[in-house]
Formats: structure tokens, C-alpha cells, sequence
């Protein structure tokens, strides 16, 4: 058989350069899972840190705070001086101003009248786990450190979920390429933010790997529990459940905590006092109302699609979510095409969160890549098996001899 001989170059050089590349690629080769492993956990460690030392001061402190201690303090001004006190005891004074000072604006007016505040604690309510939380650590640490304590422990819990997922496909060497993923996610935004969010994401990614290792009720305990830090994940879990019960799939946890979550949304929404799905998507997309109680606008088709162009460009301009998602979906589909298909359980897993996001943005048209966070990074480590699988396949053709043109195995003349 007849091989075409190798290039070797001629200058000493090039020969150097050449032999430190063949080292450095097969020392990586060799070691690409604890080197992959290693990079993402001290990302992870950083991320941490930097949710506990440099948070972000937002605004949605001053309504969350209040929420988890609505019960020691039922007067509605004695529970604004609490919040805006404690939220001035605990940022920057350049921060407090930020927060309460926006030149006679919406802020400005929040910081004085407690009686317009106290009206919009109903979406912030409905955060039910999330406010219990905060108000379980305040007992321990002060309120707001409570809430850089919850970020922390989100960020760790979310990357060491992430680190045990990707060991489970053989893929700890892909890690690198997640935390690249994460830092286009804005993970890091995320993690500095004083919101549900990234627990949610951390508690909703237990849940998705739980589904995928055939862990019934820890899915359906997990999934309910991101559900109660967000209730807003009722509408992936509503898809889900459709199409396992349309393509037949016995996965009786992730039905047991669709169903639980759907019956606690009704019960949550009328003991929070919220608002309703129209008067809260008119405050975030159309216009910031001062008061929300009673507040009730009639439907508008055109301020709905208003506002739903004005979020998709937006988003698409401003936020990263599109952009992420549809990378998740080229992989997708190049696996496929490459024949390294996902098998059918995962494989409604992986649309279920894309037609999640599609119909997350439907149903309430909001830019923030934050709100999206949770079905991001999951369709990547769906595909991290069949990437593996296509990166040996590949490693074994490289390996093969290069055969002449012409020449058939075994011939030898």
C-alpha cells in the first residue's frame, strides 16, 4: 500500500515551531480533562468572588428586601423606611444615590411616597422562595449580605452542577468552551445582580440533569423549586409536558412538577396580590406605573406589538440570548448532519428549551438576557456527548494512512 510521504519542513525554524505544536497538542490531548476541569472552576471561583466583592447595586433590591420582611413590618411606611435604610446601610453612598436620586423621576418618587411602593411588591411577591430565603438568612447576616450570600452560593451550586453534567458525558474537556458560552450568556451580570435569577438557573439546571439521569423525583422536586424562585418557568414546563406526553415519553417527574407548579401558580398569584399578566407586562415594556393598585389598562393588540418589536430589537441588538440560542441550535443541527444525533429523550429536552424561550418572549416581550439565563447553557451540555463523539470519530480518521489515490487496501504493486 502506498502512503504519501510526510511534509517535513526544511528550515530549522519552522522544524522548532512545528515540534513544540505537536508537544503542546498532544500534552492537551493527554491532560484535556483536569486541564478543562481546572480553568472552569477557577472561572467559577471568580465569578463568586466577584458576586460577593463588587455586586451590582439595582434597584430591585429596595422591593425584594421589603417583600421578605413584609411580616415584621405589615405598615407600609414603616416597611419603606426599612428597606431604603437598610439598602443605604448596605451599598455605597455614589450606589444609594443611584438607587433613589434619578432627578425627579421614577426613582425619586419611589424613595418618597411608600404608599405608591408598597403597591408594586405584588410582582416581587410572587418570588415566594427567593423573598423566604432572604428572610431566613437576614437572622444570620444582614439583609443584604443575605442577598450577595444567595448569589454566591447560586454561582457555586450552578458550576459544580455544570462540572458533575459535563463528567457524566466523558466531556470535562469541553469546560473551557462552556465557560465561553456562560461569559456570552452574561453569567457574570448575573451573578452580581441582587435577584432571583441565578438561583433559579442553578435549581432549574439540577433539575434538567436529574431528567436526563432518569432521577424522577429529584427532577420533579428540583423543577419545582426553580419554579417558586421564578414562577415565569411555568411557561417551559408547560412545554415540556406537552411534548412528552405528545411523543410518549415516560418521565413522570418532570409531569409531577409541571402539574405541582401549575396548581402553586394560581395559589401564589392570588396570595402575592399580583397584578395579572397585561398590567405587569404594561409597567415593564410600556410604561412604569407609579401606583399598581387597582390598575387595570385595557388590551391594546398595537401597544402589545409595540412593545414586542421594541424588545426584539433590543434584544437583538442590545442582549445576548438571541445570539446564544442560536448558536445552540447550530450545533444542533450540525451534529445532526455529521450523524451524531441526540437520542429521543434528550432530544425533546433540547426543544422543549428552545420553543421555551421562543414562548417566554411571546408571552411576556422582555429584552433582558436574564430573564432567558435558565434555557441557555442547558442545549450546550445536551450536545457535549455527541460533540465528544465527533471529536473521537474525528481523532481515529486522523490517525488512519493517507492511501494514494488509486490503490486499494492490500495492494502491494
Amino acid at each position: 500500500m502506498l502512503t504519501r510521504p510526510p511534509n517535513v519542513p526544511t528550515n530549522p525554524l519552522d522544524r522548532l515551531a512545528g515540534a513544540g505544536l505537536a508537544w503542546g497538542e498532544g500534552t492537551y490531548a493527554r491532560l484535556a480533562a483536569p486541564i478543562g476541569a481546572a480553568a472552569f472552576s477557577l472561572y467559577i471561583l471568580l465569578t463568586a468572588a466577584t458576586a460577593w466583592i463588587m455586586p451590582d447595586a439595582n434597584w430591585d433590591m429596595l422591593p425584594y428586601l421589603a417583600v421578605a420582611e413584609e411580616g415584621t413590618y405589615p405598615d407600609p411606611q414603616v416597611l419603606h423606611d426599612y428597606a431604603y435604610s437598610t439598602v443605604k446601610a448596605g451599598v455605597s453612598a455614589a450606589d444609594y444615590k443611584t438607587l433613589t436620586d434619578d432627578g425627579g423621576g421614577y426613582r425619586s418618587h419611589m424613595a418618597e411616597n411608600a404608599a405608591d411602593f408598597h403597591s408594586l411588591l405584588g410582582m416581587y411577591r410572587i418570588k415566594f422562595l427567593y423573598a423566604e430565603i432572604l428572610s431566613g438568612l437576614s437572622h444570620v447576616v444582614s439583609p443584604v449580605e443575605a442577598m450577595r450570600l444567595v448569589s454566591v452560593v447560586s454561582v457555586l451550586l450552578f458550576g459544580g452542577i455544570t462540572l458533575i453534567w459535563l463528567r457524566s458525558e466523558g466531556a470535562l474537556a469541553l469546560a473551557p468552551i462552556v465557560g465561553a458560552v456562560l461569559i456570552m450568556a452574561d453569567f457574570g451580570d448575573a451573578a452580581r445582580a441582587s435577584t432571583p435569577d441565578l438561583m433559579c438557573s442553578a435549581l432549574f439546571l439540577g433539575g434538567l440533569f436529574a431528567y436526563v439521569r432518569k432521577r424522577e423525583a429529584a427532577t420533579a422536586i428540583l423543577l419545582f423549586l426553580a419554579f417558586m424562585a421564578r414562577p415565569d418557568n411555568i411557561v417551559f414546563l408547560a412545554i415540556f409536558a406537552v411534548l412528552l406526553i405528545i411523543f410518549r415519553q415516560r418521565a413522570w417527574g418532570a409531569l409531577a412538577g409541571f402539574a405541582a407548579s401549575f396548581i402553586a401558580y394560581f395559589a401564589i398569584s392570588h396570595w402575592a396580590q399580583h397584578p395579572g399578566w397585561w398590567p405587569h407586562l404594561w409597567f415593564s415594556t410600556i410604561e412604569q406605573h407609579y401606583n399598581m393598585d387597582g390598575f387595570e389598562p385595557p388590551f391594546s393588540l398595537a401597544a402589545y406589538l409595540k412593545a414586542f418589536a421594541a424588545s426584539l430589537l433590543r434584544a437583538i441588538n442590545a442582549n445576548s440570548w438571541v445570539g446564544v440560542s442560536v448558536l445552540a441550535l447550530a450545533g444542533w443541527y450540525a451534529l445532526g448532519r455529521a450523524g451524531f444525533r441526540l437520542d429521543r429523550r434528550v432530544g425533546i429536552l433540547l426543544a422543549a428549551l428552545v420553543l421555551g424561550v421562543l414562548a417566554k418572549f411571546t408571552v411576556f416581550p422582555i429584552h433582558d438576557t436574564r430573564i432567558y439565563f435558565p434555557n441557555l447553557l442547558p442545549p450546550f451540555l445536551l450536545l457535549a456527548g455527541p460533540l465528544m463523539a465527533l471529536w473521537a470519530s474525528a481523532g481515529q480518521r486522523r490517525v488512519a494512512p493517507h492511501v494514494v489515490g488509486g490503490d486499494k487496501p492490500g495492494d502491494t504493486q
